[in-house]
């Protein structure tokens, strides 16, 4: 599988990770378009009885808007036309059924408030870019979502890196409200690692800022940056990881941690 996966990160996001997006001479236009489509026509019915499914399906594209923001279901429902109880309900419904996953906020003590509501994510990439009607790859690179879709297919994958190991999902983001925030943070038995995703390809110094921050807050110096470049460096700040070896990220740290 990991012959088949492009080497630019926005061909990667794109085509998303469904097998059948590598095994099969098909289009993942067509692939994900049929996909949703009988998701919503069959699976939705056999969870939930969802009456309107057409709505549904306008709330799915609601949901891919907002990829990486924080949930707020009084706004989607509004736009959508529904209620926010029916809101509530259909996000339990796309997270049961593995469409999106909500990565909640890392409480520690450092004497500010903090963002208590979950970030909205895809579980894959493919799936969100259909219900955003992007065309191709090359027009992703230019999208005004382009950095949240990024941030999701990378948490999704150290997500799946986890389960794949038999480990519970210990991901969070943390953001108080004075605006600071790490993109990801990973608990593990020798404290959290923050790591912030970026989808440039060149490492710029503003890429550490947030990390200097907390780790000032925290009292630590761990932390990494997943960016959409390849080369693996050492920065004083940070370790600087590229997007393809973020596949392997979660394995070092359980080993760093002797988990």
């Amino acid at each position: 599988m990991s012959k088949l996966i492009p080497s630019q990160i926005e061909a990667a996001v794109y085509n998303g990770f469904y097998p059948r997006a590598y095994a099969e001479k098909i289009s993942v236009e067509r692939l994900y378009n049929n996909y949703i489509r009988l998701y919503v026509e069959r699976d939705v019915r056999q969870i939930k009885n969802v009456s309107d499914l057409n709505t549904f399906q306008k709330f799915m594209k609601l949901c891919a808007g907002r990829i990486g923001q924080v949930l707020n279901l009084t706004s989607l429902g509004n736009d959508c036309g529904i209620n926010h109880s029916t809101a509530k309900a259909w996000i339990s419904l796309l997270e049961s059924s593995y469409i999106i996953f909500l990565l909640y906020p890392h409480y520690t003590n450092f004497g500010k408030r903090l963002i208590k509501a979950p970030k909205l994510y895809f579980v894959d990439t493919g799936v969100a870019c259909s219900l955003l009607n992007i065309p191709s790859f090359e027009d992703l690179v230019t999208h005004y979502l382009r950095g949240g879709l990024v941030e999701s297919c990378i948490i999704s994958d150290f997500l799946k890196q986890q389960y794949n190991r038999g480990k519970n999902a210990s991901l969070y983001f943390w953001r108080d409200q004075v605006g600071h925030e790490i993109d990801c943070i990973i608990d593990t038995s020798k404290g959290p690692i923050p790591v912030e995703i970026k989808s440039a390809q060149t490492i710029a110094q503003s890429f550490f800022k947030e990390i200097k921050y907390w780790q000032a807050l925290n009292g630590s110096s761990n932390g990494y940056v997943v960016y959409g470049g390849k080369e693996n460096q050492r920065w004083p700040d940070a370790r600087v990881v590229g997007w393809q070896s973020a596949g392997s990220l979660i394995q070092q740290l359980l080993v760093e941690s002797g988990n």
